[in-house]
């Protein structure tokens, strides 16, 4: 009779604990374990990433990769590495810009999967040009001045430390090669800015959620991530300090997103 008992019980499931809880929002960028939490989130996200991006841009995030191309200055014959590549947007738009070989990297395994399969819907002669590897932008796996441009999009605020991410940017271009990041941004015009705190804040995170089924606190995370992150002064000074050149800000979209950009010197 126990026996029986215990082979009709149903396996007791429960859900994954989420990446963010509300109370480790308050100091998330000095959090010793932000990276694991980060992999873990943008693993829950993958599937939905792509079309939350567009929705919640109002289709303004591929704009902003073209821009981030264009002042890459990508020319034939050019090594172009993705840093922080997702599923793989800006890795591509290298490609059509006329880099010879683009490396998109990612430590988010569920990411790169994604990133690949779109690759492949690539036109033969484009597809062959992009690599994916999965590595951290902290301890980047490439030879010193191994590329010729350096792209990051969306993905240097993530970072558990910046400043050794921004020195290993400098360590694996050329001198001469080209940085650029973009990055989510407050607008400095107090009226636009207060309907981007509403809208980022408030309702992003609940159409986000909604559309993704998420779980794991992800958009929650991305709106206090921007509002906590260094301003674009300070960003500016890191990239001087790590050895560019030449460093500027863009602004796009009234403020809402800025394009850094620098040479290695």
């Amino acid at each position: 009779r126990h026996g029986s008992l215990m082979t009709s019980q149903q396996p007791i499931t429960t859900e994954p604990a989420p990446a963010w809880r509300g109370e480790e929002l308050q100091d998330l960028h000095r959090r010793n374990d932000k990276a694991d939490k980060v992999k873990a989130m943008f693993g829950a996200i993958a599937r939905r990433y792509d079309l939350n991006n567009r929705v919640h841009s109002l289709w303004r995030d591929q704009a902003w990769r073209r821009h981030a191309v264009r002042r890459a200055r990508v020319g034939a014959g050019d090594h172009a590495l993705d840093v922080a590549c997702g599923t793989g947007d800006l890795t591509h738009a290298l490609v059509r810009g006329g880099a010879e070989r683009v490396v998109g990297l990612d430590f988010t395994p569920e990411m790169l999967d994604l990133a690949r399969v779109k690759r492949d819907r690539l036109a033969e002669d484009r597809s062959g040009r992009v690599e994916y590897i999965e590595g951290d932008a902290q301890a980047l796996p490439f030879n010193d001045a191994s590329f010729d441009v350096l792209t990051i999009a969306f993905g240097i605020r993530n970072v558990q430390r910046p400043e050794v991410a921004v020195g290993e940017f400098a360590r694996v271009l050329r001198p001469g090669g080209r940085l650029v990041i973009l990055e989510f941004d407050r607008p400095a015009f107090p009226p636009m800015r207060w309907f981007n705190d509403f809208y980022a804040g408030w309702v992003m995170p609940r159409t986000a959620t909604l559309i993704s089924g998420d779980t794991s606190g992800a958009y929650r995370y991305l709106p206090k991530s921007v509002g906590s992150f260094m301003p674009r002064r300070a960003m500016l000074e890191l990239i001087g300090g790590a050895g560019f050149i030449e460093a500027k800000a863009d602004t796009l979209t009234l403020g809402i997103c800025a394009c850094y950009h620098a040479v290695r010197g």
